[in-house]
């Protein structure tokens, strides 16, 4: 568990821990070190639920990498996809990832029902480049994470990360999308592998943790 009530834990990153209501924007250019890097920041403790919106992924794929970062970790999230079938009652379908209303409803449903079995929960998206991809209009976006994905944030006892590709085509600028996502987000980091096994993590808005880190993958 983590030392105060109010902060998460952080498995397998010498990150300090991150303060209840926390936003994280997670940007990089490899998916593969993304997945790695966002499982470590939203791989539930036993005492808390995941809640996964993820677009590129099956149900058991996201098991696998919460598995990897914390031990049982799989078994305690809830997960929306929109690659592979729903499977039993911890992993939801998404018809059309486009369609954010509906999205964000059955994002926000998963939210709550995690919370009648445990107060504290971590919730992903990933990528949210994939849904800047299908969308016509990129502000929809930004509708869709402060309707749902950050008040879900503000109402509930739970801290939440957002992955982005930044070498994802989307059908807008990257760069400036980033910029306008980051005056809704508490905290940033930005990943670049630089090694085999080695990534850097460029981090703002995590009191004692800002600055550069190295992590082993």
């Amino acid at each position: 568990m983590s030392l105060h009530a109010d902060e998460f834990g952080t498995s397998q990153l010498p990150i300090d821990e991150i303060e209840n209501g926390c936003s994280i924007l997670l940007t990089g250019t490899d998916t593969d070190v993304l997945k790695t890097v966002f499982s470590r920041l939203v791989a539930p403790e036993e005492d808390e639920r995941a809640v996964i919106l993820a677009t590129n992924a099956g149900g058991r794929t996201i098991r696998r990498t919460l598995n990897a970062a914390r031990d049982g970790a799989g078994s305690r999230a809830s997960i929306l996809t929109a690659k592979g079938p729903a499977r039993g009652d911890d992993v939801s379908a998404i018809d059309d990832i486009g369609d954010l209303t509906q999205t964000g409803m059955q994002f926000s449903s998963l939210v709550a029902a995690s919370q009648q079995s445990a107060a504290r929960f971590r919730s992903g998206i990933f990528l949210c480049s994939t849904i800047a991809s299908e969308v016509d209009d990129t502000r929809s976006v930004f509708r869709f994470l402060n309707s749902n994905f950050l008040t879900d944030l503000r109402r509930g006892d739970g801290i939440g990360a957002v992955a982005i590709d930044r070498s994802a085509d989307m059908n807008t600028n990257v760069d400036s999308m980033i910029k306008g996502m980051e005056t809704s987000f508490t905290a940033r980091i930005e990943v670049e592998m630089t090694g085999r096994n080695q990534a850097t993590l460029e981090i703002s808005g995590i009191p004692g943790s800002d600055g550069t880190l190295d992590i082993s993958l």
